[in-house]
Parts: C-alpha cells; structure tokens; sequence
C-alpha cells in the first residue's frame, strides 16, 4: 500500500498547485528531468486518480495536452494543519462546561461522519470496517482489519492526530465516537499506543 507520494512525484504535484496546468514540456522545463521521465510520473499519478489530462484544440494543429489535479489531488495539499488542530482542539477543551464540552465533542465527530457516510457500503460490520479502511488510506492514513474471532478488529496503524493524541486522550474518545457512528456499531477502544500498545485498535462492544 503507498501512503504518500514519491518525492518526484510530489514535485510535480507542486507544479500543479502553483500553475493550474502544465504541459509535458512545461514539466520538463521545471522539473529539469526528461520527457519520458515526466510521462513515467504523470502515468503513475493518473493511474493513483492525482491528476487528469485535458485536451486543447486549437485550429486545425495537433491537440494540446495540459495535466491538472483531480479533487483527490488537491487534497494531498495542505492536510497537515497540525498547529491550527492544535489550537482548535486546545479551545475546545478548555470549555469548562462539561455538557458543553461533549456536545461540541459530538458535533466534531458527527461533522467527520459526515465525510465518511456518503461512501460508507456494506451489510455487515466487517463490510464496513473495509470500506472505511478503503477511505482512510484515500487520505494516506492506514488502517486495516482482522476477522479473527472472537470479533472483528479494525485497527489504526498510524494515528491521524499523532500530536493531539500525546497530550489529550480526549481525542481518542473523538476517534472511537467517529468510528463508532460511520460503522453503525458501538465500537470500544481495545488497546491504545498510550499504553503501549503498537497500534489503537477497536472492537464491537459487548452489551
């Protein structure tokens, strides 16, 4: 499984958040390497759904070829607002009222559910906890899934708040609330990197 893009890659990648679209020889020209090298790049990217070619006709000459990012592509930047989470999440927790405080908690993850739901698919638990995983590692965050009895387990091989989670576990609450609501399943954290374990891993409740 890839989890981010090769450092060549993620230089066209910039490229094309500065730019907008380029050509193969407007890379070639920026990136300093050669046609086929950028092609190798731009298939790759293409084939991951990064970016897409568009198609420009100008008189009765050879069509123009332009590469821009997809959505997804636009994505992969700027997902690492690591301080402004920080901040937010600092506030959040200060709020001295503790209904209040949950009720803030809960909209936070409803609001994360909401990313989540619309792509959500399965019948049963473990049908879904492989979806979400499909949509987790769509954002570079790996997840993965052991149907081993008793129950099933879905764990979190890197954690999406690594700063947040070492000095709040207020934020693993967040996260199992989450997991909880997009799964449709009361889910409990088993094992968590705070006493730890290698990774957090959660399970269905046992009522």
């Amino acid at each position: 499984m890839k989890l981010a893009p090769e450092t060549s890659d993620e230089q066209l990648l910039d490229i094309l958040r500065k730019r907008g679209a380029a050509t193969v020889s407007e890379l070639v020209a920026q990136m300093g390497v050669t046609a086929t090298a950028v092609r190798q790049r731009i298939t790759r990217l293409a084939a991951e759904g990064l970016i897409e070619r568009k198609t420009e006709r100008i008189g009765r000459g050879r069509p123009n070829h332009r590469y821009t990012l997809t959505a997804k592509g636009e994505r992969t930047a700027g997902d690492n607002f690591a301080d402004m989470a920080s901040v937010l999440w600092e506030e959040l927790r200060a709020v001295e009222d503790e209904a209040v405080r949950r009720g803030l908690l809960k909209r936070v993850a409803n609001r994360l559910v909401d990313r989540y739901r619309g792509n959500m698919s399965g019948e049963s638990v473990v049908e879904r906890m492989h979806a979400l995983v499909g949509m987790m590692e769509e954002r570079q965050i790996p997840f993965a899934v052991d149907e081993s009895p008793p129950l099933p387990v879905i764990s979190a091989l890197a954690c999406p708040y690594p700063d947040l989670a070492k000095t709040d576990r207020g934020i693993c609450a967040m996260e199992k609330m989450m997991i909880s609501e997009v799964l449709g399943e009361e889910m409990r954290l088993a094992t968590c990197r705070l006493d730890g374990a290698n990774c957090c891993t959660f399970t269905p409740s046992i009522s």
